[in-house]
């Protein structure tokens, strides 16, 4: 396979990429692809049987280029970006560039409102409409969402979550007549047709990085107004409760990393259930070294239970995405022995 790069297809330069890569860089990027996308990945990789040097090396460039142009764009804007590009590669060069990749390089609504603090987007959002806060928290970084959500009055952010999850596509004139309310003023850049933000995997990134004690209380409400959709979200993050569903290699595996002190704590507020499951995979002596550790413990405030408990769930997630361990979630994730 030797045709010049303006020849290959987009697919066909991931493909490229990726083998460039090489395997263990290019299975970590699978893990964030759809699996329709791997499929044609894969398709288009077992089709290339080979690849020039000079071809090669010509789509690490442009994808060297294009994040180049995304860093600048994200310190400056488009302008900025075309400024930088300019001085570097020249005029030309550099309006080819994002002509090119003008789909890269779009400026995401609300771009503004991720650079700031977020007690100071709480500030400036925390009563509005919760439609309007859900639209902005969908456009944010999950971890920035996660702190205003948690600060949100209890009522609020179930129903702030509900709307992420049920949000699907949004039109640009309702997001541009949001930034006009918000900020007084458009973003530089929006998409011509509509713009995708929202949806289940939304909001179970955010839950996954709030505090556990809004965590939990926002899956309890969301069960009673809509099970289905508890139940789909529950399925894509793991709580501390799911750890009844583990295999007991498994709870065997997050033992060994987990702090005593925590999990102490931890089985303090833990249903019967997740206390039987942990302790079944403990030695003898251990058992009775914790429980005995728990009764000299005595009374301990809620919030510290919960930091445990989701310390926990974090190594648990950890694990799981360092392939040590298997979280079940259904829909076909049978484990075969």
């Amino acid at each position: 396979m030797a045709r010049i790069k303006g020849a290959l297809t987009g697919r066909e330069k991931a493909a490229i990429l990726l083998i460039a890569l090489g395997k263990e860089r290019a299975s970590q990027i699978y893990k964030h692809l759809r699996e329709d996308e791997i499929e044609q990945l894969t398709l288009e990789i077992a089709n290339l049987t080979k690849v020039e040097a000079d071809v090669k090396n010509q789509v690490i460039e442009e994808f060297y280029q294009l994040c180049l142009a995304q860093n600048y764009i994200a310190e400056g804007g488009i302008e900025y970006a075309k400024d930088i590009l300019e001085r570097a590669l020249g005029s030309q060069k550099a309006l080819e560039i994002i002509n090119r990749l003008t789909s890269s390089l779009q400026v995401r609504p609300f771009d503004f409102v991720r650079k700031a603090d977020p007690s100071q987007i709480l500030n400036f959002i925390q009563n509005e409409h919760p439609q309007t806060i859900a639209l902005i928290l969908a456009y944010l970084q999950p971890q920035q969402a996660a702190e205003i959500i948690s600060s949100l009055p209890q009522e609020k952010q179930v129903e702030v979550a509900t709307r992420i999850a049920l949000m699907d596509r949004t039109s640009p004139d309702v997001i541009k007549e949001v930034e006009r309310i918000l900020e007084k003023k458009l973003s530089s850049m929006l998409t011509t047709d509509f713009t995708n933000a929202g949806g289940i995997q939304a909001l179970v990134d955010i839950l996954l990085s709030v505090d556990r004690g809004t965590e939990k209380y926002i899956m309890e409400n969301l069960e009673l107004r809509d099970s289905e959709l508890a139940e789909e979200i529950r399925q894509r993050m793991f709580v501390f409760e799911d750890i009844v569903t583990l295999d007991n290699r498994s709870i065997q595996r997050f033992l060994r990393e987990v702090d005593n002190s925590d999990l102490i704590l931890a089985l303090k507020g833990a249903s019967e259930e997740v206390s039987r499951v942990i302790f079944a995979n403990m030695s003898k002596r251990m058992q009775d070294m914790i429980k005995e550790d728990m009764e000299y413990l005595g009374p301990v405030r809620l919030r510290d239970v919960e930091n445990a408990q989701q310390k926990i769930v974090n190594i648990i997630r950890q694990l799981e995405e360092a392939g040590e361990i298997i979280i079940s979630r259904g829909g076909g994730d049978e484990i075969i022995v």
